[in-house]
């Protein structure tokens, strides 16, 4: 398993102290955002920052994001063009793009042809770049787009699957009633379990996205394992929203703990 922090998971942390936990952790990379209550890299320009990450030989697998990409307008697209220079100074691998998640722009005839403009759209845009653009469906009831047969079809239709890969969430898998796996399509696989058992599947919440452990109710290790024997073989990282995780005092040792109970149980299934 591969593994990789995005930085959502530890947002007290500075960008230096990130990377600094994420070497410590044994990741491959870290996913940064822009979307934290602190500038993009804590203000270091995006070269510096990239160099930075690789001095502790860690990619920077992605950078987050332009939300909603795929309510298109001149505004967006101009989102998009500076999120991609961004990734072209800093090195960074792909960029991300999440949909229209306030419960407007959801009929079916509607949110398939905004996908469709959207995707349409970026799609020169990071071909020039020579970067992949990572589409994240979102399970919620309220999101324009959450189902990853939709994505998939769409991108297939515009044959451009050499420059979007989707997000398998477990998370939003489990709020999206699971559905097929694509893990040839499949770009990065984000990672945090619900432990709460009063919640309904309808009930849950990115605030309740904690580190997994043996009372995860998403099925994240089973989700993992299907993933893994089918193919995929990228990044899987950690992205909890939880204040509780936000609040860690120590959050090296209780996402290795974690880390390893992912790795232990994948072991034991895989005997």
């Amino acid at each position: 398993m591969k593994r990789a922090l995005n930085h959502m998971t530890v947002p007290r942390l500075g960008y230096e102290s990130f990377l600094a936990l994420a070497a410590s952790l044994d990741c491959i990379g870290v996913e940064v955002r822009n979307d934290l209550d602190r500038a993009l890299f804590d203000g270091t320009d995006a070269a510096t920052a990239g160099k930075m990450a690789r001095d502790k030989g860690l990619r920077l697998v992605g950078l987050s994001q332009v939300y909603p990409f795929n309510s298109w307008s001149d505004a967006i697209a101009t989102e998009v063009r500076e999120l991609i220079a961004i990734a072209t100074a800093c090195g960074a691998e792909t960029i991300s793009l999440i949909p229209r998640n306030d419960g407007t722009e959801c009929g079916n005839g509607e949110r398939h042809a905004n996908l469709r403009i959207a995707l349409k759209k970026v799609k020169p845009m990071v071909e020039d770049a020579g970067l992949i653009a990572l589409v994240e469906p979102l399970g919620f009831p309220r999101s324009s787009l959450r189902s990853k047969q939709d994505l998939v079809e769409t991108i297939e239709a515009l044959d451009a699957a050499h420059v979007f890969k989707i997000v398998h969430d477990t998370f939003h898998h489990t709020l999206a009633e699971g559905g097929p796996l694509f893990p040839a399509q499949t770009g990065i696989v984000h990672i945090s379990g619900v432990v709460d058992p009063t919640l309904g599947i309808d009930q849950m919440e990115d605030e309740h996205r904690v580190l997994v452990d043996e009372k995860d109710r998403l099925g994240n290790v089973a989700q993992i394992r299907a993933l893994l024997d089918a193919g995929y073989d990228g990044p899987i990282s950690y992205e909890c929203f939880s204040p509780q995780t936000h609040a860690l005092r120590d959050p090296e040792s209780a996402i290795r703990k974690s880390f390893e109970f992912i790795s232990s149980q994948l072991a034991v299934e895989a005997a």
